[in-house]
This record gives C-alpha cells, sequence and structure tokens, in this order.
C-alpha cells in the first residue's frame, strides 16, 4: 500500500484506537489551522503522541487516523470536535512543509475484516480486575452498562480512559491483537493498583 501524507495533532495522553470516538478541544491557532485545512479536504487527521515536551518533538513509531465525525465552531475561533478513529499508522518521515501544522508520510494499516473477540476467561479478567481498579481508585462505574460492551469497545474504552502515563498508553496502541491489548491493562492496572497501595506514584 502506498504511503500517505498525514496532518497531524501530536498530543500526549490522547490515545485514539479504531472505531473508538475523541472529544478534543482546538484552541491553538496552528490546530486550528489544521482543522480548518482537514474540513476543507477529507475531515481526516492524525493523532500521535510526542515523545518529550518542545515546540517541535520527536514524536512515537505509532499513531492512528482519525476523521471529524462531528464539529461545533465557537465565536472566537476555537472548535469542539469529536475524532472518530479509523486505523493505526505507522510514523515513516516528517514533511517539509509551510503549514502551521505538522505533516508526516505515514504507512496507514487496513482494517482488519472482522471484529475481535476475547475468551470468555479474557473478558472475565478484565471485567474482575476492572472492578479492583476502580474500587481503589474511588471511581463510580455502572457495572450492568459496562457488561454489556462489545470486546472491542470494553477493551478500547478503558484503553483510551484508564489513568496511565503517555508511555503505557503508547504500548496499548501498539498491541496487535485485542487479546494482547486486553492482557496489558490488566497488567498496568495491577501496577498502579500496587503503587497506589504502596503510597506510590501511579501513572496519570
Amino acid at each position: 500500500m502506498p504511503l500517505a501524507r498525514v496532518s497531524i495533532f501530536p498530543l500526549s495522553g490522547a490515545l485514539l484506537l479504531p472505531g473508538m470516538d475523541l472529544p478534543l478541544h482546538i484552541f491553538e491557532p496552528r490546530y486550528r489551522a489544521l482543522i480548518h485545512d482537514a474540513m476543507a479536504r477529507d475531515r481526516r487527521i492524525g493523532m500521535i503522541q510526542p515523545r518529550e515536551g518542545g515546540p517541535v518533538p520527536s514524536l512515537f513509531d505509532m499513531g492512528c487516523l482519525g476523521h471529524v465525525s462531528h464539529i461545533e465552531a465557537m465565536e472566537d475561533g476555537r472548535f469542539n470536535i469529536i475524532l472518530t478513529g479509523l486505523a493505526r499508522f505507522r510514523f515513516v518521515r516528517e514533511l517539509p512543509v509551510a503549514t502551521q501544522f505538522r505533516q508526516i508520510e505515514a504507512d496507514i494499516e487496513q482494517a482488519p475484516q472482522e471484529d475481535e473477540v476475547l475468551h470468555a476467561v479474557e473478558r472475565a479478567a478484565l471485567e474482575q480486575e476492572s472492578r479492583r481498579f476502580a474500587d481503589a481508585l474511588g471511581y463510580v462505574v455502572d457495572w450492568t452498562a459496562v457488561s454489556r460492551l462489545d470486546d472491542t469497545s470494553l477493551v478500547n474504552g478503558i484503553a483510551q480512559i484508564a489513568p496511565f502515563d503517555p508511555a503505557a498508553k503508547q504500548t496499548l496502541l501498539e498491541a496487535d491483537t485485542l487479546s494482547e491489548r486486553s492482557e496489558r491493562i490488566i497488567q498496568l492496572m495491577q501496577i498502579v493498583g500496587r503503587g497506589d497501595r504502596d503510597g506510590g506514584a501511579t501513572m496519570q
């Protein structure tokens, strides 16, 4: 598959996964310009995490291409958008551009042919560890609603909202299967839970 030009929004701690929604508030001039450009073309934006701070930080190797599925324009030029994940991509190289926002060349993955599912024991382990984790951090969760989610929505939803640090979130994005991502979530929850009980720092 040929490489694609992707306009990117580098944002630490923001994880977008295929099929999931990510709400974003856009206020910086360079990212307002990004939204204007995306809406004039194909409504697509690449979310990718920077490796460090600074005005032009280096980037992680993988991100996720998203489609602006909802947009609210404010009078002062800001935007509220919802970005819906389409497919993961691998960062190949940065392009020399005159735009305020950064653009890269990326290798975009093909969408899977069918939805992945967890084995019953994997699903049960994830739900059990999620309950322990939520209780430890004092979260109030509608577990009845959680039980109705399909496996992909459950795993990817937890990956996006759980208070893990950016590097941990990146490992979740890079997991190649739903089962692998679920197992990594359980491991991260156990690490955070132990740190919380021992008075150590949590990943957030």
